[in-house]
C-alpha cells in the first residue's frame, strides 16, 4: 500500500495560519492532493487537541476520521535557549497515542504555556528534551524540522549546529530523521557524510489547507498496514520509498541575501565579491541554506555527489503553481479554479496528474502548453529564480528558456 504522508503541518491555533485549517478542510484536501496520511499538527494546544479527541478514532496509533482517513499525533516544538549560543531549533514530534500525547502535554505544560500558539515556545535544550521525551515513551519521534532554515533549523547558518551530534549530545542516538526544508533536497544533503546514517523526510509544514501548500513536500512509505507502529519502523530504518520535495530554489532561503534590499547572491558570490556583506545596506547577508551545505559538505563529496544507498525523490512545484505561471496570473485566480477542477474531476487528485496521468489526455482538458509544462514540472525541468531571506523562488516560464513543445 503506497502511502503519501504529510507529517509536518499546523492547525488554526497556530500564529500566522489559516483560521479554516480544521480537521474537514484538511482532510478534504488532502484527499484533493492526494496524500493519505497526515500529521494532525500542534496536539499540544489544549484547544486543538480537544477537537481531536472529539472528533477522531484511535486505532494503532492512528487516528482516523468517521470516513477513514487517517492522521498521525503530530506537532511542531521551538526550543529557544542558550549554551554559550543562542540556539533555536525546531522539532516535529510524533506520538504512538492520545495518552502519550497527554503525557507530553503535561510534561510541557509544567515548563511553560500552551495555549498561546501551537507551535509553543520552550527553553529545554535539545538533549534534555529528547531524554525526556524518551522517558515517556521509547516510541515519541523526534524530527529536526527543516533542517537548514537559517533562524530556526539545527543546522541554521543563524542559531545551528554543524552537526546532529552536536545539537543532541549523548541523546543524538534517539535521532533517527531529519526534515530536509524546501530550501534544500536530499541530494545536497548526500554531500555531509555525517548524515548518512539518518533518514530523510519531506514534510510541507503547511500553514493552510490550500493544495499549493498541504502536500507540497511529503514523504512516501509502502506498507502492508498503515499503522504507527509501521510508519515508525519506516523512519526510523530507512524504509523510504522516496520523496517529493520542490525545487530547492523554490524554497524561501536557499540564496544568501537581504528581502528588504531586494538583493540575493549565490554562495561563491557571497564568500569571494561580497565578502558575507549586503551591498545594499552594508550590513551582514541572510546567509541560506546552499551556503550552509557548503560549508559543512565534505570535501570529496562535491555538488553531483550521489550516495551508493540514496532513497529516490522527485522534484516537482504544486499544480496551482504551474497552471498560475504558466497563464501569467495568480493561483487564487477563477481561471486557475476552472483548469484546476476540470483535471481533479477526471485524474482524481493532484499527485495523479503531477506524476502519472497520460499527458496527452492532459492537454485535451487544458492545451498543449499547460501539458508541456506539467510534463517538465515532473521532469523536474522547471527552472526557478532561487529564494532568498523569506522570499519564495519564482518559477521561469518563458517559452524560449523551457524548451520546444512535446
Amino acid at each position: 500500500m503506497q502511502i503519501i504522508s504529510d507529517l509536518h503541518i499546523h492547525s488554526k491555533y497556530s500564529r500566522a495560519t489559516s483560521k479554516d485549517l480544521n480537521i474537514e478542510n484538511l482532510e478534504k484536501w488532502a484527499r484533493i492532493k492526494g496524500v493519505n496520511l497526515l500529521g494532525t499538527g500542534d496536539f499540544t494546544h489544549p484547544k486543538w487537541f480537544k477537537e481531536l479527541k472529539d472528533s477522531l478514532i484511535e486505532k494503532d496509533g492512528i487516528l482516523k476520521t468517521k470516513t477513514g482517513f487517517n492522521f498521525i499525533p503530530q506537532t511542531e516544538i521551538s526550543l529557544m535557549y542558550t549554551d554559550g549560543k543562542g540556539r533555536r531549533v525546531h522539532l516535529v514530534v510524533l506520538a504512538p497515542n492520545l495518552e502519550v500525547v497527554q503525557q507530553i502535554t503535561d510534561y510541557l505544560g509544567k515548563r511553560g504555556r500552551l495555549d498561546y500558539d501551537g507551535r509553543p515556545i520552550f527553553k529545554i535544550p535539545c538533549p534534555e528534551f529528547a531524554e525526556d521525551m524518551m522517558k515517556i515513551s521509547k516510541d515519541i519521534e523526534i524530527i529536526p524540522a527543516h533542517a537548514w532554515t537559517p533562524w530556526f533549523g539545527v543546522f541554521g547558518s543563524a542559531t545551528g549546529f554543524n552537526s546532529i551530534e552536536e545539537a543532541f549530545k549523548d541523546q543524538a542516538k534517539n535521532i533517527h530523521a531529519f526534515e530536509t526544508g524546501m530550501s534544500s533536497d536530499p541530494s545536497m544533503n548526500w554531500r555531509l557524510s555525517k548524515l548518512d546514517k539518518y533518514s530523510i523526510v519531506s514534510f510541507s509544514d503547511c500553514h493552510s489547507f490550500w493544495p499549493w501548500r498541504i502536500g507540497r513536500e511529503a514523504t512516501i512509505f509502502d506498507l502492508k498496514d498503515v499503522n504507527y507502529k509501521n510508519v515508525l519502523d519506516a523512519i526510523r530504518n530507512n524504509k523510504i520509498s522516496f520523496t517529493i520535495e520542490t525545487s530547492p530554489n523554490y524554497g524561501k532561503y536557499h540564496f544568501d541575501g537581504h528581502s528588504a534590499c531586494n538583493f540575493s547572491c549565490s554562495p561563491e558570490e557571497t564568500k569571494k565579491k561580497y565578502k558575507g556583506i549586503c551591498p545594499v545596506c552594508k550590513k551582514p547577508l541572510v546567509i541560506g541554506v546552499m551556503t550552509r551545505v557548503e560549508e559543512l559538505a565534505d570535501k570529496d563529496r562535491p555538488e553531483g555527489y550521489k550516495r551508493k544507498d540514496s532513497r529516490s525523490f522527485k522534484t516537482i512545484l504544486p499544480l496551482h503553481e504551474i497552471l498560475a505561471s504558466s497563464l501569467g496570473v495568480s493561483m487564487n485566480t477563477k481561471k486557475v479554479w476552472e483548469i484546476y477542477n476540470n483535471l481533479i474531476s477526471k485524474f482524481k487528485n493532484e499527485y495523479e496528474i503531477l506524476l502519472n496521468s497520460d499527458i496527452k489526455e492532459i492537454a485535451k482538458l487544458t492545451d498543449e502548453r499547460i501539458a508541456n509544462y506539467i510534463l517538465r514540472n515532473r521532469e523536474g525541468k522547471i527552472q526557478v529564480k532561487p529564494g532568498y531571506d523569506g522570499e519564495y523562488g519564482i518559477p521561469i516560464f518563458e517559452q524560449e528558456k523551457q524548451g520546444k513543445l512535446f
